[in-house]
């Protein structure tokens, strides 16, 4: 089984617990175009995650994604999305599931990780982007 845990870069948590898991890395996605569709960027890291193999795809795949919008419909909307490009694309399904961090103790360091890289970018600061550094398997902007 394979767990994605998707956030954007945030609010900082630090009371987080560890998934059992023997295969850990990081991907990321940088975009200063404030216009996308989230559903779009989301769709691209998907993507990228399968087409570059770092999970199987003969696993189950859950996205756990953090929870941005109330609004039962939007939410509705990513799931069907995502899981229509995907399916589409790659063949697999999966499933999503939308939580908040309270819910899902990993979706805090997740927003751990995606604080670290935004100061590295904003800021210049890679004091904590430096300790995630060997786990980052890929991170290119948007459009390489």
């Amino acid at each position: 089984m394979a767990y994605i845990f998707l956030d954007e870069s945030g609010d900082l948590g630090f009371n987080f617990d560890k998934k059992k898991t023997s295969n850990f890395f990081l991907v990321t996605i940088l975009f200063n175009e404030k216009h996308i569709l989230y559903n779009y960027i989301v769709n691209i890291l998907l993507d990228r995650i399968l087409t570059r193999r770092f999970i199987s795809q003969t696993d189950e795949v859950i996205l756990i994604a953090s929870r941005r919008e109330t609004n039962k419909f939007l939410n509705k909307n990513f799931r069907d999305y995502l899981n229509r490009q995907i399916k589409n694309n790659h063949e697999i399904e999966v499933q999503v599931e939308i939580k908040t961090p309270a819910e899902e103790k990993c979706l805090q360091a997740v927003d751990i990780a995606s604080w670290s890289i935004f100061r590295k970018y904003e800021y210049g600061d890679d004091k904590y982007y430096q300790i995630l550094k060997s786990i980052i398997v890929e991170e290119n902007a948007l459009y390489k």
